[in-house]
């Protein structure tokens, strides 16, 4: 099987094939095929659908599905190093629930294009 495919029927997890179908238009034998390792390489937008139903970044499925090379990890002392204005606004913002969930996947987003322009 798959690491997608792995991915996939851990984010399912009791939900039916079915259940997702209905939810996203995608049909349940080929989330089952993508699931079963049959289809390693189903296009972006389906991912872009399943991603937004499982509630899981985009970029996550991209890489599972080998469309994205895997981030090397950040040392944690740089990385605290290179929060800014923004990122510290945001972080003691009061947000929704929406909201952050929005920024969340706009900031995906934006880290996803920056990926495809290196």
């Amino acid at each position: 099987m798959s690491r997608l495919g792995e991915e996939l029927k851990r984010l399912r997890g009791n939900r039916t094939l079915r259940e997702v179908e209905k939810a996203t238009k995608i049909s349940n034998a080929y989330i089952s095929q993508i699931e079963n390792g049959k289809i390693d390489e189903p296009s972006p937008h389906i991912l872009h659908k399943l991603a937004e139903y499982y509630d899981v970044p985009y970029a996550f499925l991209m890489e599972a599905a080998g469309y994205l090379k895997q981030k090397q990890p950040v040392n944690n002392n740089s990385k605290q190093a290179n929060i800014g204005g923004l990122e510290a606004a945001l972080m003691s913002e009061d947000l929704t629930e929406e909201e952050a969930r929005e920024v969340k996947h706009f900031i995906q987003f934006l880290r996803l294009k920056r990926g495809a322009e290196k």
